[in-house]
């Protein structure tokens, strides 16, 4: 886009502020998912089919800017704007944040000598106490959480949350996970049109039609994921897994994808689920396991910090990706695959530390809850 008069530059400026204000979403809404689900066994299957959504969305924002083309591009923001302000008007009245300010009691998950226990624990529905410890121990270590820390609602500085075990790692991860997937959601659509599939050229419709199915892909991924490391407890061997299967499934979706309608959809599928596993995960279950873990010793105001930092970290990626390829493209499509294998196995190798601590502690036989 060239910024040619104040046309160019208002552009710049809506754009800029709407993005900021978007970005404000993310980290809030896992952390009131993290509030409900948090303490669950099964939080990565939960938030894998929660984390559905985003894919339903790109969805339809697919579907409705390939609608309006023949309308104009104008619409193509006007019915989402006005779905959002609606949808957050309903948020804004009707969203519990948190069960005890409904008036539930916790459950909390409570380790007693290396053996998990669940016990059930009647608090008062008082926001002001989230967490309780047991106090009347010889060895305060072994519970590790002392009341004045329990209660601590401070929010956590940038710094402190950066430094926590894991955050770095899987921040840098997803940068590289969200430029792949953020350029596949803005590239593929062009990509489609101005590959032949078997010898045919898409419209611009039936192009951006298509490229959904990248996204439906990603619901399934997204889900496989969560569920998959709620079986194993292990959330980076899980990511890692997933990003270096995609690589391969990269090179053939490049070779053979356009050799047929049916091998360009199957390999677009699957290419979707292992792209946007990792980053799915990433971003729900892995941000609610580092921002709850015990090191930052019951402070309930840390997860939205370290999901911003994650998440944060992740959008810078999927804001370079997209322009990156504007850039590179007109070296041809295989310096663009290229580029974004070598995102993905970077990706891979930003988690070998946390992989290396789940490898060490399941060889030890101890049951992990937070990826370290």
């Amino acid at each position: 886009m060239e910024l040619k008069g104040p046309t160019g530059w208002v552009s710049l400026i809506l754009h800029s502020c709407l993005l900021m204000l978007l970005s404000t979403g993310w980290p809030s809404v896992v952390a009131v998912v993290g509030n409900w689900f948090g303490n669950s066994s099964k939080k990565g299957l939960i938030m894998g089919i929660w984390n559905s959504h985003t894919s339903v969305g790109n969805i339809l924002g697919s579907v409705i800017a390939s609608s309006m083309i023949k309308y104009g591009w104008g619409w193509s923001f006007f019915w989402p704007g006005l779905f959002v302000f609606l949808i957050g008007l309903v948020v804004y009245f009707f969203l519990v944040v948190s069960p005890q300010t409904d008036g539930f009691v916790l459950t909390t998950e409570i380790e007693l000598n290396g053996t998990e226990k669940d016990i059930s624990v009647d608090v008062p529905a008082n926001p002001e106490v989230e967490q309780l410890s047991l106090l009347n121990s010889d060895d305060p270590d072994s519970f590790g959480v002392g009341l004045d820390d329990a209660i601590c609602n401070d929010a956590i500085g940038f710094m402190a949350a950066w430094r926590l075990p894991g955050v770095a790692s899987f921040a840098i991860c997803l940068f590289f996970s969200k430029l792949v997937a953020y350029t596949f959601l803005y590239w593929l659509p062009f990509y489609i049109r101005h590959t032949a599939v078997a010898g045919v050229h898409l419209s611009h419709e039936t192009a951006g039609l298509l490229s959904t199915i990248f996204d439906v892909g990603g619901v399934l991924g997204g889900v496989m994921a969560g569920l998959i490391s709620d079986k194993l407890g292990v959330r980076a061997v899980t990511s890692v897994s997933f990003l270096l299967l995609s690589i391969p499934s990269l090179v053939l979706y490049r070779v053979y994808g356009s050799r047929s309608m049916f091998s360009n959809n199957a390999l677009m599928f699957l290419c979707g689920s292992l792209v946007n596993g990792p980053y799915a995960l990433i971003t729900t279950a892995v941000s609610a396991d580092l921002g709850t873990q015990s090191a930052i010793k019951g402070n309930s105001r840390a997860l939205a910090t370290v999901t911003a930092i994650i998440d944060g970290t992740g959008s810078i990626g999927a804001a370079i990706g997209p322009v990156l390829v504007g850039y590179i493209s007109t070296s041809g499509w295989n310096t663009v695959f290229g580029m974004l294998i070598a995102s993905v196995f970077t990706a891979a190798l930003s988690l070998i530390p946390a992989v290396m601590s789940e490898l060490r502690m399941l060889k030890s036989g101890v049951q992990m809850n937070v990826t370290a």
